[in-house]
């Protein structure tokens, strides 16, 4: 008797078991569709890659915009193309991937020398785009930029 017992217990916990397997891996699923939500929620309406890669560069000779939106010590997050474009000092533009190395989510303004995330707060300097507070632990790929005779900012 006791073996009977026995198997019935498996049999009986068997079916929970699997359940317990079936609601983790929905539980999984709606895992990554966070992490992929948190990319679209900065704040702003723009849509990043729901990971950490740093996106796609956008192509050599995209104009993301003119210089003069972006003032010295400042600069500008041109999400559609997911560049930050810097100016450290005069003339001297800096641009790197506006995708924040944390989760994915496009970086949200750049102000008092950092690159600022608005989903978790991590914070970017604007001179190299290396992190100046996590949760971040990576910094910001470069993506080349320059003016152009027309003072437009253009992939480089």
């Amino acid at each position: 008797m006791p073996q009977n017992h026995h198997s019935k217990d498996t049999t009986e916990t068997s079916i929970p078991r699997r359940a317990a397997v079936a609601g983790a891996g929905a539980l999984a699923v709606a895992g990554v569709a966070g992490v992929a939500a948190c990319g679209s929620g900065d704040g702003g309406g723009n849509g990043g890659n729901g990971g950490s890669s740093g996106g796609d560069a956008p192509e050599t000779g995209t104009v993301l915009g003119n210089a003069s939106d972006v003032q010295v010590g400042g600069g500008a997050v041109f999400a559609d193309a997911e560049v930050v474009v810097t100016q450290p000092s005069e003339g001297d533009f800096q641009g790197f991937s506006a995708v924040c190395t944390h989760q994915g989510c496009i970086v949200e303004k750049v102000e008092g020398g950092t690159i600022n995330c608005g989903c978790h707060g991590s914070k970017f300097n604007a001179a190299d785009g290396s992190v100046a507070q996590g949760p971040a632990s990576d910094p910001l790929p470069k993506r080349q930029v320059e003016v152009n005779s027309s003072g437009e900012i253009v992939v480089g």
